[in-house]
Parts: C-alpha cells; sequence; structure tokens
C-alpha cells in the first residue's frame, strides 16, 4: 500500500494526479514569475494540484561554459517569492550535504539528483531537515534497488520520501523508460513520480541544440507512464523553451502545459477507477 506524503495541501499518493513543474533552472526573475502566474492559472482550471520545481544549481552540466544557476542563496531568495506570492509548495534539488539545511528553510521537498541517489551523507543530511525527499532513479540502479537509498532516509528518521522514475537505462546517448520500474518503485511504498521531460534528453548534445531532446516523444511516454498508475507528472516548463539557459531541447513551453495535461488527467481517472474495482 502506498504511504501518503503530505506536501502542502497536497496528498501525494492518494487518488489525485499532481504536477511538479518549472523552469529546469533558476532564470531572471521576470521568466521565473511569468512561469508561476501561468502554472497558477493551469492550476485553476485543471484543478490539479502543482509543486512549483526548479534549481538554484546545476552542478552536473557537462561543460563549464554552460549556466549553472545564480546559486544557493540567490535562488532560495528567488524560490521564497514565489511560495509568498503564488502559494504553490516548493521543490528544489541539492547536490551536496551542506546545502540541505539551507533549502530545507524554504522549500517544501528537498530533490536528490539521480546521479546522486546512493549519496549516503547527502540523503542523510536532506532526511534530517525534515522535509519531504524526492529521490530521483539513478540511471545506473536497477528500480528495485531504489529502495536501499530510502532505506537511509528512513534510518535517518524521515519517511516522507517520494520516488522519480526518469528512465534509466543508458543505451545510444538515451534513456529508455521501462514501464515495469513504475510497479517495482510502487512496491517499495512510496509515491511515484513520472519525471517526462528529462526522459527525453539526448546524453552528449548540448541542451540548447535542437537535437539535445526529443519532444516530440512527450505526449506518448507521458501518457503511457500515467496509464501505468503514477501519482504524479514532473514536467519542466518555460516560456520560451529555446532560449531557456538549460535543457532548452526538452522542457515544455508553459502556455501549451493545459492542452497536454487534459488527457494525462482523463488517462489518471480511468486508471483510478479501475484500480479500485
Amino acid at each position: 500500500m502506498t504511504k501518503i506524503v503530505k506536501v502542502g495541501d497536497i496528498e501525494c499518493g492518494n487518488d489525485e494526479l499532481f504536477l511538479i513543474s518549472g523552469p529546469c533552472v533558476i532564470e531572471e526573475e521576470s521568466i521565473m514569475m511569468k512561469t508561476a502566474e501561468t502554472l497558477r492559472e493551469v492550476a485553476e482550471k485543471l484543478k490539479i494540484k502543482i509543486i512549483y520545481k526548479s534549481s538554484f544549481q546545476k552542478d552536473n552540466r557537462s561543460s563549464l561554459k554552460y549556466y549553472d544557476g545564480p546559486g544557493l542563496a540567490s535562488g532560495i531568495n528567488t524560490l521564497a517569492k514565489i511560495r509568498e506570492q503564488f502559494g504553490f509548495p516548493i521543490l528544489t534539488d541539492v547536490h551536496y550535504p551542506d546545502q540541505a539545511t539551507a533549502a530545507g528553510e524554504v522549500v517544501d521537498v528537498i530533490q536528490i539528483p539521480a546521479y546522486l541517489c546512493m549519496q549516503s551523507t547527502l540523503l542523510v543530511a536532506s532526511a534530517k531537515t525534515g522535509k519531504v525527499v524526492n529521490i530521483k532513479h539513478g540511471q545506473f540502479l536497477a528500480p528495485d534497488n531504489m529502495k536501499h537509498p530510502v532505506a537511509k532516509c528512513e534510518e535517518s528518521g524521515n519517511d516522507q520520501i517520494i520516488l522519480t522514475e526518469r528512465g534509466y537505462t543508458f543505451g545510444y546517448n538515451d534513456l529508455i523508460v521501462d514501464p515495469r520500474s513504475f510497479y517495482h518503485l510502487r512496491n517499495i511504498g512510496y509515491p511515484v513520480v513520472f519525471d517526462i521531460t528529462h526522459c527525453v534528453r539526448k546524453y552528449g548534445t548540448p541542451s540548447a541544440d535542437p537535437k539535445g531532446g526529443a519532444r516530440e516523444f512527450l505526449p506518448v511516454l507521458s501518457r503511457a507512464g500515467v496509464a501505468a498508475g503514477v501519482d504524479g507528472v514532473f514536467i519542466e516548463t518555460h516560456p520560451e523553451p529555446a532560449k531557456a539557459l538549460c535543457d532548452a531541447a526538452s522542457q515544455l513551453c508553459v502556455y501549451d502545459l493545459e492542452e497536454f495535461l487534459k488527457p494525462l488527467i482523463d488517462i489518471h481517472q480511468l486508471e483510478v477507477s479501475y484500480r479500485n474495482k
């Protein structure tokens, strides 16, 4: 049975689909606010609960020449403004244990990047903040082995955990989404999220290059994942994806989000109805 994990007023793991969304990395404040404003409109129109996500640091960029974010202090300040003005619960990721406490003072969810999901000191520091911990499934790890980073959080006194799938089999610079992963992650006992936009990234290609993502697969992958029974979807959004400073080839235009979500909500309702028979 899936544990219900509360993020603000969102009960993750119940029968209501939720969304994690926002720009990949924190950019200038006008872009962040414009995205938040549109997300609030989508939330009101579709009656869907949203967690606002953006990163203050992207420490795994493939080149030192690429933008990696404004840094902890400035980034957290921007996220605090969004939370105050729009009322969204906030999610951001941390890369180092000493970032967890400062992030935890502002955000509702601390995210562990996929590459770092087995780093014990990072997991322990994040868990000890008492915030919800979203652990992204490492590309190198079999889905059922995500029970190990989960146990590290539990043993640190925190069972407020979300698990996020983002594709895990390395191919020719592709990540493969295996639907069996959703089954294995759910059996660990925590809410499961499908990170749709990251799974279409093309590794080894700059994210600003149109070939750096396969955005055309977003509809089919998202519908398959929701039909498989995930609790939430993770969709990075930006007002002008082609101009985004990170993951420009895979983010969804925030103005297209409402229509993109409609079939996912319908599919989720069917899946829940079938599951609860």
